[in-house]
């Protein structure tokens, strides 16, 4: 498996708190890695800095061999549009915008015409589950369809990795389960590396791989068959 991204010795502290203490990890293309540990732990931390966030105090962060910490923010700023997707647990879609013009404004921000944008966003809605739906906005879909939606938008580009920040944790337990099956399958589809922070352990269990995070430190990598 190639890495895709990695991060060596990652550390954070935030006055007298350590968010991460040294953590090490790897991700690899169609590789899926779930962040679990309890509030404070420093999943959402590490996730933010592999997603190149925020910054750590020291160690590397490196896609594809290229140091990501060292970068500067214009140049982290165009890498987050470009090659990496990110779904967070509310969607944040654009409520005055359609569902395809959703899944299309990464594109457009970085200068595709409106039209074969929004074309190329049609493509995601037939794998996804939202055929028929292009023209809905967002107060119109249900929780499950808006992340698909979110789902959609993070792939557009056809990132190296997706961040997923608790995708699921506003919704409830079976469409849960059907999002998470299907971020995982598309993601896997498309050669793409997932990263997931996530409390719940079922959603975690749908991932190749589990990091238990607790005082900045890794606890233990646990694997997992997918169904």
């Amino acid at each position: 498996m190639s890495t895709v991204l990695a991060g060596y010795g990652l550390t954070k502290t935030y006055g007298s708190i350590t968010a991460l203490a040294g953590v090490d990890v790897e991700v690899g293309e169609r590789d899926s890695l779930a962040v679990m540990g309890p509030s404070g732990s420093g999943k959402s931390t590490l996730l933010h800095t592999l997603a190149g966030i925020i910054r750590p105090d020291g160690g590397q962060v490196l896609l594809r061999g290229e140091r990501v910490d060292k970068l500067g923010e214009n140049r982290l700023s165009a890498l987050r549009r470009k090659r990496f997707g990110f779904v967070f647990q509310f969607g944040q879609l654009l409520p005055e915008l359609p569902a395809e013009e959703n899944v299309a404004l990464p594109l457009m921000l970085e200068g595709m015409p409106r039209k074969r944008a929004v074309a190329r966003a049609r493509r995601w809605f037939a794998p996804l589950g939202l055929d028929g739906l292009e023209l809905r906005r967002p107060g119109q879909l249900s929780g499950g369809q808006a992340q698909r939606v979110a789902i959609a938008r993070a792939l557009v580009i056809e990132p190296d990795v997706v961040f997923a920040d608790e995708p699921t944790g506003a919704l409830d337990q079976t469409t849960s389960t059907e999002v998470v099956r299907l971020l995982t399958s598309v993601t896997r589809e498309q050669g793409a590396a997932l990263v997931v922070v996530t409390h719940d352990a079922d959603v975690a269990a749908h991932c190749d791989r589990i990091l238990q995070v607790r005082d900045g430190r890794i606890n233990n990598y646990g694997q997992y068959t997918v169904a």
